[in-house]
């Protein structure tokens, strides 16, 4: 079974920095490709940006050049660097692992963006 922790998310001004990191269980991590999504009020579920196995990452066009995903596969753990934020940054941020036997998704955490 795969479990996945988040942590990292906090409140911050506009143009402040926060970091996310997320932990996974199990001994499918190197083998997966992992994803940070985000949920607004109202809003579907997006992609903020994944890195497969291979250490290359996609990022959505909102949060190029100003967030970065990186992986250390020795620790298990994911990490979103978010820089410049903004308001419509503000939302629950999920973890997600991706591999050949499913897709699995931490609880969430909260980042809101103060104006």
């Amino acid at each position: 079974q795969v479990q996945l922790v988040e942590s990292g998310g906090g409140l911050v001004q506009a143009g402040g920095s926060l970091s996310l990191s997320c932990a996974a269980s199990g001994n499918i991590f190197r083998i997966s490709t992992m994803g940070w999504y985000r949920q607004a009020p109202g809003k579907q579920r997006e992609l903020v940006a994944d890195v497969r196995r291979d250490g290359s990452s996609n990022y959505a066009d909102s949060v190029k050049g100003r967030f970065t995903i990186s992986r250390d596969n020795a620790k298990n753990i994911v990490f979103l660097q978010m820089n410049s934020l903004k308001p419509e940054d503000t939302a629950v941020y999920y973890c997600n692992l991706d591999s050949p036997l499913g897709k699995y998704w931490g609880q969430g955490t909260q980042v809101t963006v103060s104006s």
